[in-house]
């Protein structure tokens, strides 16, 4: 019981989180962690994510964002396209992670999206602090927040899988 609800309340909104904050590391390491047998996709609508062609599939889209993401002219993730593709990414993991759960599908969306909300917002707000307090580049930031984005989705996973 303990564990149904940290999953429903801190992994599924992390994840989200995570996802405001990389539109594509959340999904990578959901595809990496179901691939693997720790999370049970098997003849359910989601079984697709469990599929090695889509871990890699998502591994390289979320390394392309990784390096997109440090170019002068990507967009802010606040700006209508990425905030949208985020948002609908939120809701694709809270959605895939619920039925591996065999939760409320409506519920694993609206706590993902809600985290890939506040992922969004909330990182940008402190990535932009962060380089003007630091008076650094902003490439050396979104590094750092690279890596919080990885450590923090294998986390939840971590704690949805036992």
């Amino acid at each position: 019981m303990v564990m149904a609800v940290l999953t429903w309340l801190i992994a599924i909104p992390l994840l989200g989180f995570v996802t405001g904050l990389r539109t594509f590391t959340a999904m990578m390491v959901l595809c990496w962690f179901a691939y693997r047998g720790h999370l049970p996709l098997d003849d359910t609508w989601a079984s697709w994510a469990g599929h090695l062609i889509t871990a890699i599939i998502f591994t390289v889209l979320a390394n392309g964002e990784y390096i997109g993401d440090k170019l002068p002219q990507t967009p802010n993730r606040t700006a209508p396209g990425p905030l949208i593709a985020r948002l609908v990414f939120g809701g694709l993991v809270g959605a895939i992670l619920a039925t591996g759960l065999d939760g409320s599908v409506v519920e694993g969306i609206l706590l993902g999206v809600g985290g890939a909300v506040l992922g969004a917002f909330g990182g940008y707000l402190v990535r932009r602090e962060l380089v003007y307090r630091f008076a650094c580049k902003d490439w050396h930031i979104a590094v750092a927040e690279d890596i919080l984005a990885v450590g923090c989705a294998v986390i939840a996973m971590g704690v949805v899988t036992g």
